[in-house]
């Protein structure tokens, strides 16, 4: 490991959830490098903690595909692959809708207003065809969504799985290249949100991600 961490402020977070949050968001900006061996020993003396969060961040990050181990071999940085890339993102589309479902029923009107309006900077960022604006920005919006159903099933998953969904769902282009349809689209889809129409506002979710 040639960069290393620094150490761990707590910030009144359960100390396994902060290094685990570290060093996925040091997987994702490429710190921590597709193929690097990670030693719990040398991550625990950068991050000033003890091995014991370490190892447990280890663990849950091979369960979501960040990091791969081979018992007695390695613990290592895992390397993206255009299978895992493509189930994800069919698989949070199809979440994502029933997200949308749950939220047009559940959330009281100050958090589903909270959420649409969040789709003003991705209609923008589409209109400017800035595909990394639109990412940042879809994901913001989603997270929001996310806390509109007020389902703690699906609160929890999306937390523990955010670092995976989020390396993986990092190469995604529109399906709709042109710009003027694509954000004609997502205006309908936001119309549609607002008149709590799930049954609408998911078909065009689906239209947006090539899943009609």
């Amino acid at each position: 490991m040639a960069i290393p961490l620094t150490p761990v402020v707590p910030r009144g977070t359960v100390l396994g959830d902060e290094v685990y949050t570290r060093l996925g968001e040091a997987i994702l900006d490429g710190s921590l490098a597709p193929g690097e061996r990670l030693r719990d020993h040398d991550l625990a003396e950068w991050l000033g903690v003890s091995r014991t969060p370490v190892r447990e961040a280890l663990q849950r990050l091979e369960r979501v595909g960040l990091v791969e181990v081979s018992p007695h071999r390695y613990t290592r940085v895992s390397t993206p692959n255009s299978k895992a890339q493509a189930d994800t993102l069919e698989f949070v589309a199809y979440l994502m809708g029933n997200a949308v479902r749950m939220a047009v029923v559940h959330a009281p009107d100050e958090v589903l207003d909270d959420a649409v309006a969040e789709l003003g900077d991705v209609i923008a960022a589409s209109r400017d065809d800035d595909y990394v604006r639109l990412m940042s920005t879809s994901h913001v919006f989603f997270a929001k969504l996310t806390k509109a159903t007020g389902n703690v099933a699906i609160i929890r998953f999306m937390r523990e799985a955010e670092l995976a969904i989020r390396r993986n769902v990092a190469t995604w282009r529109p399906l709709i290249e042109c710009p003027v349809g694509r954000s004609a689209t997502y205006e309908e889809f936001r119309d549609a949100l607002t008149r709590r129409d799930g049954v609408r506002a998911e078909a065009l979710l689906r239209e947006l991600h090539g899943l009609t």
